[in-house]
């Protein structure tokens, strides 16, 4: 069997050639597993980040919502406390009258 020098020099330059591009694509996949790695660091920062701001945001929203609550509560009282005034108001001029059923204030 006869070898000729070409086919060697062929096979060699094609066997370097192989090596070299698996050895670059091995670097270039390290390379890309660091920047997938550093992507997905930069991904749980920033997602962390938000959460808190969400955490932030729904406590100064909890805030404003028992304000206003609060608020209510105070509206829904001091209408109460003017409807039991004119209540008594009414019940007195129906007593002054001498309507029937009505009793003054001081007897309830």
């Amino acid at each position: 069997m006869r070898i000729r020098l070409p086919s060697v020099l062929a096979l060699s330059a094609i066997a370097a050639l192989s090596a070299g591009v698996v050895a670059c694509t091995e670097a270039e996949q390290d390379q890309t597993a660091a920047e997938a790695d550093a992507a997905g660091d930069n991904a749980e920062a920033a997602a962390s980040e938000a959460g808190e701001e969400l955490q932030e945001g729904a406590a100064a929203a909890g805030e404003v919502l028992e304000s206003g609550a609060m608020k209510a509560a105070q509206a829904v009282e001091e209408g109460a406390g003017n409807l039991a005034d004119k209540l008594e108001e009414n019940q007195a001029e129906a007593a002054a009258e001498g309507r029937p059923g009505a009793t003054p204030p001081a007897e309830q």
